[in-house]
């Protein structure tokens, strides 16, 4: 029962849509029907800009962090894995928003940064890179997921930890599908192409 309560206390923390409240807050704005729809960081900064962004980063980054010491708290290794992908199922698919919510990558980069913080850096290191090179955030994503079981496993994690990165790069990845089709197609905007629609 422990483990049931925990993992809902942690998704339902993953699922607070801090990217939509902020923009409405701000500006009045609905998210999930400006720019590219997904209620995310880099939605909010293209719609509403850089503070709005940072507090929407923030609160994201916050709740991956929240649900790991939870877990780690109260059970252990183990446990911080399994409601560390609990609150990022929650940020993905938050009951708040008819399970329609962001990618999870920044709630996935707070939960590596706590949890793994030499991993975290390594991640951080390795999106900064190809986002300066290529200027695509979703590049960037989805190499950084990739990334992140090989990394774990380099650098002798918890095995708990390596099953957990897994599972989040797969969360992370299935939820950038389209944008996938659009890199392939060269249609993808980039983080300076405000304007764009996707």
């Amino acid at each position: 029962m422990q483990w049931v309560g925990m993992l809902m206390l942690c998704y339902f923390i993953g699922a607070i849509p801090f990217a939509y409240l902020i923009s409405k807050r701000m500006g009045g704005a609905d998210i999930r029907l400006q720019g590219s729809g997904n209620v995310g960081a880099t939605n909010v900064l293209r719609v509403m800009g850089p503070t709005a962004a940072a507090l929407a980063l923030t609160g994201d980054l916050g709740k991956g962090i929240v649900a790991a010491w939870l877990g780690l708290t109260v059970g252990g290794p183990a446990m911080a894995a399994a409601c560390a992908v609990a609150a990022v199922l929650g940020h993905c698919y938050t009951i708040f928003l008819d399970f329609k919510g962001g990618k999870g990558v920044a709630a996935s980069g707070g939960i590596a940064f706590f949890l793994m913080p030499k991993v975290g850096l390594l991640l951080l290191g390795i999106f900064l890179l190809v986002l300066a090179f290529t200027r695509y955030v979703s590049l960037a994503s989805i190499t950084v997921a990739a990334i992140f079981p090989l990394a774990v496993l380099a650098m002798q994690q918890e095995m708990s930890y390596f099953w957990m990165s897994l599972a989040l790069a797969a969360v992370v990845i299935y939820g950038h599908q389209d944008n996938i089709k659009r890199l392939r197609a060269g249609v993808e905007p980039r983080l300076t192409d405000r304007k764009k629609s996707y």
